[in-house]
């Protein structure tokens, strides 16, 4: 099916793709997976995300916020204190994509498996 196809199918499947863009870039799961457990400061989350830089963890946290998913609370202390937390909304996606973790850490092993197969010699595997 084309994505002409789809859209004339389905209107809302544009909208679905805008949100999967987003939640499926490679940061947005990592930061809504941590922020599930409990609001973070900035720094919490760069450390607890290995690879982000401060700018992507940046630019992810504003399409987050933009998105709705996501609260940037600034407290008036010296030093600065800012807080990010799920809204409603982030809240309601957390539990799906606590699932996609859960599952690639479960099967971690097996796409581990398939990659190297595939890199040998081409073949698929079944698991």
């Amino acid at each position: 099916m084309t994505t002409a196809t789809m859209t004339e199918a389905n209107p809302t499947s544009c909208v679905a793709r805008e949100v999967l863009d987003r939640v499926g870039d490679k940061w947005s799961a990592y930061v809504l997976h941590m922020l599930a457990v409990q609001p973070r400061r900035f720094s919490e989350l760069r450390r607890g995300i290995e690879g982000i830089s401060q700018r992507m963890l940046t630019v992810t946290l504003r399409g987050l916020e933009r998105d709705g998913l996501v609260t940037r609370t600034v407290y008036p202390v010296v030093p600065p204190r800012v807080d990010y937390a799920l809204t409603p909304l982030g809240g309601t996606l957390s539990e799906t994509i606590c699932a996609l973790v859960t599952w690639s850490e479960e099967h971690r092993a097996d796409i581990d498996t398939a990659r190297a197969r595939y890199d040998e010699g081409g073949e698929t595997v079944d698991f």
